[in-house]
């Protein structure tokens, strides 16, 4: 078992290097990281995450100089001036101050290095431990006029960062850390919403390090004026970037705007300013302040030019991620409508999860469905249709209604059912190929619940008793829909204990890259084992957030049913 606080790759160095390294490292006062001959690195104590904000999970294994060097400004630094690697390939002692490394939560932190070589077997590296620089010598501070090399390196890495996301809250800080202190000591940015209303989302500025929020400055802002020449309002209508100081806004106010504008002028400091109009393709988004403080050279015309780059660049990264959240939330929504409520009234406890693919902005061809049939039954479903896409969507309202429609014209066992909407989806609906399970419950005549069930190539269904003994209900299984509809389909029959759980679900709750299947379906069983005493809602919520794979991309839908301790006949049927 690694130290406290000590995270080690696995595979590379010999274990008992690896764990007498860690030994050593953990011991140490200071923070302190080992990386491999190729700058990776293989051990890291808790002193170390606390000072650079990152967990071990988050450094071990990453290249040390990509992730942390940086210079004043937070750029990247040359490979070639990585102290760490010269030590290594050296195999000599070194020693800096002054570096700056980018932590966790993307400030920057200057300190002093020590590196000193060593070995992982026969390999070399470097132990590195890593001293906060001295505060009594202030950190360095951006503003002196950009080289055109800057300035293209600095649009071009705006590019690059704001175009890798679709999170709108995450373009606009990443947004304000390339321009804190690189350019500004502060960032204002004002959206305007999809009802026309403005509203301030960013006062940023650098406090010891740290990016903060400045979030008494935030929030609503008045109307944008038609006919003020102010230099925010003229922005916000897309008219004109300019530069504006405190004196441009002392005067009467013209808008509560301008009112707003001095508030912050008088509350950050700022003597000089640049704003400039966020665009994008259709309209205009809102607009981006850049002032300083602290920073004595005041902004200039050339800078008014370079932040119109920026925010042209910050405009369609910034529309591509509205776009994007839209139509993930139309996608949802429609979703969310065409799945059915569950039925109420029955002495049957049912809950019911849907969750969308985390990077999809489909709707998909998961469902589930729960409904009381003519003769007082109770009907359970789950299914998926293939695909991600309003095809999949479409092609699973159309089973869930047949799938209805049969169930409750026809009084058969679920294989019948299941037959019937296979041969029906061939030629009726727009299914190419989807699983299913369907099942029935009904009461014997000493009130017991029975589950009737038939598979149509889905995962099986877990039972769970109130003490935490599961099993999956492999009978019944057959192939799925639309590969042969012709063929036989058989049932399956258990009795649900009282106080027992049936569980239906989706592949997307265990099915995980790179792991088989009964890998996912161990994890399932022991952790819905585990929470087995739960009530029926944190059962489910519990069991979705503990099971689901990390790096599921697919949607997952489950449905619970708990029969009641001491079960009886209102419990499987209408009361």
């Amino acid at each position: 078992m690694d130290p406290p606080g000590v995270r080690r790759t696995g595979g590379r160095p010999p274990d008992d290097v690896l764990e007498a390294l860690a030994r050593v490292v953990d011991a140490l006062q200071s923070a302190a990281y080992v990386s491999d001959e190729q700058g990776r690195i293989v051990e890291v104590n808790a002193r170390a995450q606390q000072l650079l904000a990152r967990p071990a999970a988050l450094l071990v294994g990453q290249d040390a100089h990509d992730l942390l060097h940086r210079n004043q400004h937070g750029e990247r630094m040359p490979r070639v001036q990585c102290v760490v690697r010269q030590a290594v390939h050296s195999g000599r002692a070194a020693q800096k101050a002054g570096e700056w490394l980018e932590r966790g939560d993307g400030s920057l932190l200057r300190v002093d290095w020590t590196v000193a070589p060593c070995d992982l077997g026969d390999r070399p590296a470097a132990l590195v431990l890593l001293h906060p620089h001295d505060a009594a010598d202030p950190p360095e501070r951006a503003g002196a006029p950009l080289s055109e090399l800057e300035r293209l390196a600095l649009l071009a890495e705006t590019t690059s960062r704001l175009t890798s996301t679709l999170d709108v809250e995450e373009a606009l800080h990443r947004l304000v850390r390339l321009m804190v202190p690189r350019l500004a000591d502060w960032a204002v940015i004002d959206l305007i919403t999809e009802h026309d209303e403005v509203r301030r989302v960013t006062v940023a500025h650098m406090d010891n390090g740290v990016l903060t929020d400045r979030e008494d400055l935030q929030g609503p802002m008045p109307p944008v004026p038609e006919e003020s020449s102010m230099p925010l309002s003229r922005a916000l209508r897309g008219a004109a970037s300019a530069l504006a100081r405190p004196e441009t806004y002392q005067g009467p106010p013209d808008s509560g705007i301008a009112v707003e504008q001095r508030r912050l002028f008088e509350a950050t400091g700022m003597h000089s300013a640049v704003i400039a109009p966020i665009r994008s393709l259709r309209e205009v988004l809102g607009a981006l302040t850049l002032g300083r403080s602290a920073q004595p050279q005041p902004f200039t015309a050339a800078d008014i030019a370079l932040l119109e780059d920026i925010t042209r660049r910050a405009g369609l990264a910034l529309d591509n991620a509205r776009l994007y959240q839209r139509q993930r939330t139309v996608a949802e929504t429609m979703q969310r409508h065409l799945l059915p409520q569950l039925p109420r009234g029955l002495g049957l406890e049912m809950t019911a999860r849907y969750l969308s693919a985390p990077d999809a902005s489909d709707v998909g061809g998961d469902w589930y469905d729960a409904f009381t049939l003519a003769d007082g039954a109770m009907a359970l479903a789950i299914g998926d249709v293939v695909g991600h896409d309003l095809d999949a969507a479409s092609g699973m309202a159309q089973l869930r209604n047949m799938l209805r429609a049969y169930a409750w014209s026809q009084q058969k066992p679920p294989s019948k059912i299941v037959k019937w909407l296979d041969q029906a989806s061939v030629r009726i609906a727009e299914v190419s190929m989807a699983t299913l399970v369907f099942a029935r419950t009904t009461v014997t005549g000493d009130g017991q619940c029975k589950l009737t069930w038939t598979n149509a190539g889905h995962p099986p269904p877990l039972l769970i008793t109130h003490d935490g003994v599961t099993r999956y209900l492999t009978d019944g299984h057959g192939l799925l829909l639309g590969v042969a509809p012709d063929q036989a389909r058989t049932d399956a029959t258990t009795v649900l204990p009282s106080g027992s759980t049936l569980l239906l679900y989706t592949d997307g709750l265990i099915e995980s890259p790179g792991k088989s299947l009964d890998d996912g379906l161990r994890r399932l069983s022991r952790h819905a084992a585990s929470l087995a005493h739960r009530p029926l809602e944190s059962f489910t919520d519990q069991l979705l957030a503990r099971t689901r794979p990390s790096d599921n991309d697919d949607d997952v839908a489950l449905l619970a049913v708990r029969i009641p301790p001491g079960g009886s006949r209102a419990a499987c049927s209408v009361a």
